[in-house]
């Protein structure tokens, strides 16, 4: 919902009521990921996807319907369906989406979320997607680490999903959990999507040079908060990196221990080191290979990364250590500008994430989209940590 909650709020802030559908549970090659979302304006016009395309048209009269009367709806979109080739979901896959009408009187606790995700502080929404009395579809609780606005219609029924939802929270997860129609964990009858709305993870790129503002700003398009860091502060300025989030003139080395310090590093943080300078280098590296963060990579040639492995192993790190130094970075894509360099970085640390080989697909057979069983234990990681502080 995050990239459609601005235009949302909008909406809801004018006391009208705007059409929300989300996909919450993926079957196959879907095309969107639980959470994924999509709202119709009361003009008409709409912001987000649900499919990438293929079954927007459907969904868009259904959210209509949906605001003109005002009773929610689990609709599910796949090959299993007669009219799903004739929809338009040819990719094998299936959705199942809850679309409902948004306003004041139907999530009163709208602004909360906002304030929340704007603020990086960790947030979840359980909504009731399935149920046996109708009355209870759309009911929603918002939670956080130690706080509940909102109920779903009983206190055993808030007790079950409070309890359940954090924990995904502290995992980073978003899926539907069952119940029975009153909370009941061994019962069947109630279906609950919690959305779990996590901080963003952040790109640490060190050296204010030409290729690091083609890297920030590939960062801020990934969706990272992105901080540039240098000690020299003629070239660390904002003005010269417009879409980085922050701007810090300070020794990389030292800035990146007090930020670990701080508890402001975690398993989904990505480091960039691009200075490729040792004297800024070679301690930077020494911290960061010793932090539990989801990408290490240091610009350079092949002669300067010996030179650079050799000082690091001088300075007493070993071989699995260096060993999570992904040097020189990027991917082999030929790329020359900074701009065609930050395409390949960014390349690498998608292909990280997610565990892809960085292939041409045309050269693979089998899924095209990778489990996310890869990144599920650094998800797990960060959110613990950041819940514990």
């Amino acid at each position: 919902m995050q990239d459609v909650l601005s235009e949302l709020a909008a909406i809801w802030r004018t006391g009208q009521t705007a059409g929300l559908a989300t996909v919450v549970r993926t079957f196959r090659s879907a095309p969107r990921q639980p959470g994924a979302a999509m709202v119709v304006a009361p003009d008409g016009s709409v912001s987000g996807s649900v499919s990438g395309g293929c079954v927007e048209g459907a969904v868009y009269e259904s959210a209509t319907e949906v605001v003109a009367t005002g009773v929610p709806r689990l609709e599910r979109y796949g090959v299993s369906d007669d009219d799903a080739f004739a929809i338009g979901l040819t990719c094998g896959g299936i959705l199942d989406i809850f679309v409902e009408p948004i306003s004041q009187r139907s999530f009163p606790h709208l602004d909360r979320v906002v304030e929340d995700i704007a603020e990086h502080r960790p947030v979840a929404i359980a909504t009731v997607i399935a149920h046996p009395d109708h009355d209870w579809l759309g009911r929603r609780l918002v939670l956080g680490p130690e706080s509940v606005d909102g109920t779903l219609g009983s206190a055993r029924a808030d007790a079950a999903v409070t309890d359940d939802a954090r924990g995904l929270l502290a995992a980073g997860r978003s899926e539907v959990l069952t119940y029975g129609p009153d909370g009941q964990r061994r019962g069947e009858g109630m279906e609950v999507f919690v959305a779990c709305h996590a901080p963003r993870p952040r790109m640490l790129v060190f050296g204010a040079i030409d290729f690091a503002a083609a890297v920030a700003q590939q960062g801020a398009f990934l969706g990272y908060r992105v901080t540039v860091c240098d000690a020299r502060g003629v070239f660390a300025t904002p003005a010269r990196f417009q879409t980085a989030h922050e701007v810090v003139v300070e020794w990389p080395h030292r800035y990146l221990a007090a930020q670990a310090e701080a508890g402001a590093i975690d398993s989904r943080t990505v480091i960039c080191v691009l200075t490729h300078d040792a004297k800024f280098d070679v301690p930077l590296l020494e911290v960061a290979l010793r932090l539990d963060v989801g990408y290490i990579g240091a610009m350079g040639s092949r002669r300067t990364h010996d030179d650079r492995l050799a000082r690091l192993r001088e300075a007493g790190l070993t071989d699995a250590e260096l060993s999570r130094l992904a040097s020189p970075i990027g991917l082999d894509l030929g790329a020359r500008t900074p701009e065609e360099t930050a395409v390949s970085i960014a390349a690498e640390i998608i292909a990280r994430r997610w565990g892809g080989g960085g292939r041409p697909l045309t050269e693979t057979s089998g899924r095209i989209h990778h489990d996310d069983d890869h990144d599920s234990a650094s998800a797990t990681g960060q959110l613990s940590d950041y819940l514990s502080r």
